[in-house]
């Protein structure tokens, strides 16, 4: 059976930068084992398989899969499907109504097609997180962190940043360094991440003040244990990372937006958008923002 598939480049405008996505637009039919196995041939971090929504009201049914098994949520894959739907769609502007594993992700979306090729069609998403970010209960010390990394204990953490463990769907132990310059030397090994880290290893979010570029903040992921050895961009440690902020800076009450940037060392410069609302001292909902470009369209025979 014919099932169309397309592939984007996600949170970047331009194409062969940003996290790259493969979405298959009709995917009825196809058991879970087809749907790993397609991840796998594509090949790249994460693959959106859309299906019929259980609920009529809403756009589509969307089932993530990394090539090493399925995601309840990934940021990404989010952005990148919003603005395919609504290309698919010849939505401009307007609200699309997604579901997950995790829960219905309510997306605001702006397009724009000009002519034919890459790059010729792209547009912004902005999902509100489907779960408030949370930090949980562990314990994890510098000088394991420092090891599994290759780097001096000197190297990690910042001000009163210091690394901790955080989720709004997805688990990501989130590491501070201490500048930029310890952010490119950082050479994780996956038998360091087993021995130093143990369970929190599985992907580690690495980040630092921007002192150089018009962003906030750089951020590299590592996830060998999700079989993507660095990642370009990951929508869905930002949606966890207001809480992480607010572990260790006094925020006011508001509306925040910060700007991440991530991929630049491996050549796929990305930008996150994130924006989240403090009131109390506590975190009361988050937004992921970022462009997506259509790069390739075809066919899966199968």
């Amino acid at each position: 059976m014919p099932r169309r598939f397309v592939t984007l480049d996600v949170f970047t405008s331009r194409p062969f930068g940003g996290n790259p996505l493969a979405v298959v637009l009709d995917a009825q039919g196809l058991d879970d084992a087809a749907m790993q196995q397609i991840s796998r041939e594509f090949n790249v971090s994460e693959t959106v398989f859309v299906l019929p929504p259980k609920n009529p009201a809403n756009r589509a049914r969307i089932r993530i899969f990394s090539v090493a098994h399925e995601m309840p949520f990934a940021g990404h894959p989010t952005v990148g499907a919003a603005v395919l739907l609504a290309l698919e769609d010849k939505l401009v502007k307007g609200t699309l109504k997604i579901e997950e594993p995790i829960g219905t992700v309510t997306c605001e979306v702006t397009t724009q097609s000009a002519g034919q090729g890459a790059g010729s069609r792209k547009g912004v998403a902005v999902f509100t997180a489907p779960r408030k970010g949370a930090l949980e209960e562990v314990d994890v010390s510098r000088a394991a962190c420092a090891e599994a990394l290759n780097l001096d204990e000197s190297d990690i953490g910042f001000d009163a940043h210091r690394p901790v463990v955080a989720s709004a769907g997805v688990p990501f132990l989130f590491v501070p360094l201490a500048n930029l310059t310890a952010l490119a030397r950082a050479r994780p090994d996956e038998a360091a991440f087993i021995n130093s880290l143990g369970g929190f290893g599985e992907a580690l979010y690495l980040y630092t003040l921007d002192e150089e570029g018009d962003a906030d903040f750089r951020a590299r992921m590592f996830s060998p244990g999700l079989g993507t050895e660095e990642d370009p961009a990951t929508g869905a440690a930002a949606a966890a990372f207001p809480c992480v902020l607010l572990d260790a800076e006094n925020r006011v009450d508001g509306h925040h937006k910060v700007r991440i940037d991530q991929g630049f060392e491996m050549g796929r410069p990305s930008r996150v958008d994130l924006g989240f609302t403090v009131k109390g001292g506590q975190v009361l909902d988050a937004t992921i923002g970022g462009s997506a470009v259509v790069i390739t369209e075809g066919v899966l025979h199968i």
